[in-house]
């Protein structure tokens, strides 16, 4: 299979885990054409059992994605989907709740976007918005998103048990680096749309949000939903772990193309009626 380069970035079950662990430049010294030719090669066999898992109609496939503002989720989504059948393939944005979805618990939202099956779904921020924001911005009781690490973890094992396999990824962006990504939305005309005053307000929570990721990374890190803590500054490799961890998910679901039937045994004379 080649190297795996997303083994040493799993986050062990109740774990004590720290993200200073993880750098956020770290390449495995995969650049260049080894990387690009890596990355193609991948997204192959990723399109190839996409098909297979379409075709199968019985299992599905979630990936979250969460990251600071400026670490790449929408640019990993187009990098590892480019070659995907759209028919099986979506993404859900999760922003600040409506005042239907604050009405329900805050997983109703969520739930009702998991992948059908056959599907794959991509959750462009999650769930996991629901106790990083209020960790950091304090703004519901402690006891009250202590509650939620329980709730999603149920979630999740219940989604595993239907047939639903999770990828969950953290994209590793350093603080340094989420600055220039910013300075570049401001200087290209074609990237202002991106940049908004709120998130300079966020960048000056990093320090919560780290220490948020710590936590909820450790406690919803299971062995039927791992964390995986990808170093982002380097945004084509970080691709590249996402779509090996994808192809590995997929091919531990091993879906089947449905039974195939003889030829020789179909009425042909109907296909030869004008």
């Amino acid at each position: 299979m080649g190297e795996r380069y997303h083994e040493r970035y799993r986050v062990e079950p109740s774990a004590a885990f720290r993200l200073d662990g993880v750098n956020p430049e770290e390449t495995q010294g995969l650049r260049g054409k080894e990387a690009r030719g890596l990355l193609a090669g991948e997204l192959e066999k990723l399109s190839g059992l996409q098909e297979r898992l379409y075709a199968e109609g019985k299992r599905s496939l979630l990936l979250v994605l969460q990251a600071m503002d400026g670490g790449g989720k929408d640019s990993t989504i187009r990098r590892v989907f480019r070659g995907v059948n759209p028919q099986g393939c979506y993404v859900v944005s999760f922003k600040a709740p409506s005042q239907e979805e604050l009405a329900h618990d805050f997983l109703w939202r969520i739930h009702r976007r998991t992948p059908a099956r056959g599907h794959i779904g991509v959750f462009n921020r999650s769930h996991y918005e629901d106790v990083l924001v209020p960790l950091v911005h304090e703004t519901v009781p402690a006891s009250l998103v202590e509650g939620r690490y329980e709730h999603i973890n149920c979630l999740e094992k219940m989604l595993h048990d239907s047939g639903t396999r999770l990828v969950k990824v953290f994209l590793h962006i350093s603080k340094e680096y989420q600055l220039k990504r910013m300075h570049r939305r401001l200087e290209r005309p074609d990237k202002l749309w991106k940049f908004a005053l709120e998130d300079l307000e966020e960048r000056e929570h990093w320090d919560a949000y780290m220490g948020a990721y710590e936590t909820l990374s450790g406690r919803c890190s299971t062995p039927r939903a791992p964390w995986c803590v990808v170093p982002a500054n380097n945004r084509r490799f970080s691709s590249i772990v996402v779509a090996q961890l994808l192809v590995d998910a997929l091919r531990e679901i091993d879906p089947q193309h449905p039974p195939a039937f003889d030829p020789e045994q179909y009425p042909t004379e109907r296909l030869q009626r004008g």
